[in-house]
């Protein structure tokens, strides 16, 4: 007679269970090595030995190694886009303060992560996927781009910013991010690997320019004028 606890009686829930996180697995280790070697140098197989499952077991959920990319970028990126926009949506406070907890939230869900590096692997083989290019402007960088572009318009319809090039506008908050992803998996080469910059700290800097610009205001007198007008 088999008892509640005993091994039998157990291992069809456990391998329900197995069976229900391997897509999860798949993802995650297929995330690891996209980020590690590229989209091209990782191989199927390889995927499923770090997964822990046979090559035959990956294309059960995934029907090629393209399929598992897209699943990928819907896993770590895309997919959480209903979830910003619903924050935007619900929203109360100021444009400014919109626009300075859209980056930094950014750099924590995205920047920080590995699925940053999926920006980084377009980049460099989008030339050579165009169809996988294609998705990632669709799922990623058209809901992206239109995210910041209605940060930027509730901004103009308010009052508090003036009015600007909507289009261009939203690349002057995609830069920043851009060159943060860039750096960081390119280890520092050619952009100032051994300073100290403070991911979080550089971004601060970025919105405070954004919002206030570089040139002081028209009635403000600058202070080396000050010093002049005072001999």
């Amino acid at each position: 007679m088999l008892t509640q606890n005993s091994p039998e009686s157990t291992s069809p829930a456990k391998r329900e269970r197995r069976k229900q996180a391997r897509p999860g697995e798949l993802l995650a280790a297929a995330l690891d090595l996209f980020v590690e070697k590229g989209f091209a140098a990782t191989r199927a197989e390889e995927v499923a030995r770090r997964a822990g499952v046979s090559k035959g077991t990956l294309f059960l959920y995934f029907s090629s190694k393209e399929e598992l990319f897209k699943a990928v970028v819907r896993d770590s990126i895309s997919g959480h886009f209903p979830v910003w926009n619903a924050e935007f949506e619900t929203f109360t406070g100021s444009t400014a303060g919109m626009l300075r907890q859209f980056m930094t939230l950014w750099w924590v869900r995205v920047g920080a992560t590995k699925a940053s590096g999926i920006t980084k692997l377009m980049l460099s083989e989008a030339s050579n996927f165009p169809e996988l290019a294609a998705f990632y402007q669709q799922e990623v960088m058209a809901p992206g781009q239109a995210l910041i572009r209605r940060i930027l318009q509730r901004g103009v319809d308010s009052g508090e910013f003036r009015p600007i090039d909507l289009q261009y506008g939203v690349y002057s908050v995609l830069a920043p991010m851009i060159f943060l992803l860039t750096r960081k998996h390119a280890m520092g080469c050619c952009a100032g690997g051994n300073d100290d910059l403070v991911p979080e700290v550089y971004i601060a800097a970025q919105v405070d320019t954004l919002l206030n610009g570089l040139c002081r205001a028209p009635s403000s007198t600058p202070p080396s004028l000050k010093k002049t007008q005072s001999t």
